[in-house]
């Protein structure tokens, strides 16, 4: 039975936040081993870029150059690269509890964005769906004693902003481009910016630019950023294509939930908050998923403006 285009756009969403929650767990696995956090931003990257244009070649899927394409390709360098360099600034002068609790509130941004940028009519239902997985979230990652100072707090939210505009943006520009040759632009202009950053910080002596040693090491840490950024990315834009940016950003709450997921295989143990928290992510990502696939055919949530097609 053929899966219809909303189920798969769900489907390609809630894949994503598997890949975000466990390639959490492999890059921090990577960062225990000793290899620099800018460092690993660079080598996930360049393994998401050998990833995704292996599978353009496989698949045969064309890069077509496009205005449109060129202004995807710059939110690149917003997401996953100056996002993802901010966030680890900020890392080095807030606790990392802190730091979860600020990336938790990306869901409340996009929604405000896709209301202001995109025009997105949001359904009271999806609004409780959100405020409802934020209230599992904080049970599931909240610990005693996060702290940190004012900079540190404001560089993680300008890399939650960073996150959100991406998202808002990238859907706002999706025509008929291939979500993988998207994504692929998209990971090597954030390649090269992880680069000039890398360089640059190791030049002025800011951070160590510490390489895996040995082959075991190379090996996870390719693999953290093949499902991190290529496959997760891949899937996320795929899944943003047929559905209003407010509606996505309302299941990246399950992202916390696959990383304590993926910790428990691991051998990780919950405390009972923590249950409680991971099911109430996923019944308000469920309902916000049945919200939106019960909708009428064609009703995105979204302001319709004659004469523009709607790609799906």
């Amino acid at each position: 039975m053929p899966v219809s285009p909303s189920y798969r756009h769900v489907l390609l969403l809630v894949a994503a936040t598997a890949c975000w929650g466990c390639g959490t767990v492999l890059s921090k696995q990577v960062l225990d081993r000793g290899v620099a956090p800018l460092t690993l931003l660079a080598v996930e990257l360049a393994a998401s870029a050998l990833l995704l244009l292996l599978a353009m070649l496989l698949l045969r899927v064309r890069l077509t150059s496009s205005p449109a394409m060129v202004k995807l390709a710059v939110l690149g360098v917003l997401n996953p690269g100056l996002a993802y360099a901010l966030g680890l600034l900020g890392l080095v002068s807030i606790t990392a509890s802190m730091s979860v609790l600020l990336w938790a509130t990306e869901p409340i941004l996009i929604m405000l964005l896709a209301v202001l940028v995109l025009r997105e009519r949001i359904a009271l239902a999806t609004t409780a769906a959100v405020a409802t997985a934020m209230v599992g979230v904080l049970l599931v990652i909240y610990r005693p004693g996060a702290s940190g100072d004012a900079m540190g707090v404001a560089l993680t939210v300008a890399a939650v902003s960073a996150c959100a505009f991406y998202a808002v943006l990238t859907r706002r520009l999706l025509l008929d481009d291939s979500s993988l040759a998207v994504v692929l632009v998209q990971q090597v202009a954030a390649l090269c910016f992880a680069i000039v950053v890398a360089g640059i910080a190791s030049a002025i002596g800011v951070a160590e630019l510490g390489l895996p040693d040995d082959l075991a090491t190379w090996a996870l840490a390719a693999a953290s950023g093949m499902v991190y950024y290529g496959f997760a990315f891949w899937f996320f834009v795929g899944g943003l294509r047929g559905l209003p940016a407010s509606v996505a950003g309302s299941f990246l709450p399950l992202i916390p939930v696959f990383g304590l997921a993926a910790a428990y295989v691991l051998g990780d143990r919950l405390i009972d908050r923590q249950w409680v928290g991971a099911v109430l992510v996923i019944l308000a990502a469920a309902a916000a998923a049945i919200r939106h696939l019960s909708r009428p055919s064609g009703d995105t949530g979204e302001p319709q403006i004659s004469g523009t097609p709607q790609h799906m």
